[in-house]
């Protein structure tokens, strides 16, 4: 249980003594996106700089979904169980259909191109949520150098009506969301201008309005150190999950360090899955760890 650090006490009762940290796959470039499929038995990740959708179950090992994946980022299954995913190259959200066809379901916003899609969650009511920072175009690595339309924001996305709208635009690089399992909050990391010496790196935490379509003021939730936060995910505790530069941290609803899982290598994003959706899975680097857990996680179809 070398992994484990606590910090406060609450933190050991999600701590399972006899689950230990496993590695599952290793060999990629950088690991985001992981999605569970429940109904399949398996996770699906990106290999983001290859390009390329990649697949994980406990019978076979790893094997290519998808390639090419149009450097593909985070991605999270509608309430229909079809998978949508945020393009960097495309500058899109993109649902695989049922019968295995892509539609691109939006890459504008007020006439103009997205920057690059990174992080997308699903609400309750079908609205899709996602970021949209200026990272993927900054560079050849992870989709192709491109040029910004327009300014990283927060963005819903009705896709029955086709109605996309701002919800946050005051970010130098919106990343990783997720909802409280209540969704009355929503949880955005920034994870600021990388091309800033000391960009502001934090994760903020906004109320969702009344009518469930808006947001109120952000407020401070949490300094992720060393490192930023990049993807995260909740359990039925209320607990932020986060990734970080020497593992994964857990914090708790009032903000407060509870725990880590330390890591050798820097944690990008990461996800719950399993039968009882206890296994949580993470992407660090380029290995692909897991670890059981005495929570389970929530939000996902």
């Amino acid at each position: 249980m070398s992994a484990i650090e606590i910090i406060d006490p609450r933190f050991s009762r999600y701590i399972l003594d006899n689950a230990e940290l496993e590695v599952l796959a290793s060999g990629f470039r950088w690991i985001e996106g992981p999605v569970w499929m429940g109904d399949a038995d398996c996770l699906l990740f990106q290999d983001l700089p290859r390009n390329r959708t990649m697949r994980w179950s406990e019978d076979h090992g790893v094997s290519v979904y998808r390639a090419p994946s149009d450097y593909a980022n985070g991605q999270t299954r509608d309430l229909q169980g079809r998978l949508v995913a945020c393009s960097h190259h495309g500058r899109c959200l993109y649902r695989t259909e049922h019968d295995g066809c892509v539609t691109r379901l939006v890459a504008h916003h007020a006439g103009k191109r997205l920057n690059a899609p990174n992080d997308v969650v699903v609400k309750s009511d079908g609205s899709i949520w996602f970021t949209d920072p200026l990272y993927g175009l900054l560079t050849d690595y992870e989709g192709g150098r491109q040029t910004s339309e327009q300014p990283p924001a927060v963005y819903r996305f009705d896709p029955e009506r086709g109605d996309i709208r701002v919800v946050a635009d005051d970010f130098d690089g919106p990343n990783g969301l997720a909802f409280s399992p209540d969704e009355r909050i929503l949880y955005i990391a920034e994870t600021g201008d990388q091309t800033q010496k000391a960009p502001r790196q934090f994760i903020r935490a906004f109320d969702v309005a009344p009518d469930g379509r808006s947001l109120g003021e952000g407020r401070f939730f949490h300094q992720v150190t060393p490192g930023y936060a990049d993807g995260f995910r909740l359990d039925e505790d209320g607990n932020l999950w986060s990734s970080a530069a020497d593992g994964v941290h857990c914090i708790a609803p009032d903000g407060t360090l509870l725990g880590k899982i330390r890591l050798p290598h820097r944690v990008s994003n990461l996800t719950f899955g399993g039968l009882h959706k206890n296994r949580l899975f993470i992407g660090a680097s380029h290995t692909l760890h897991a670890i059981f857990l005495n929570t389970r996680g929530v939000q996902q179809p």
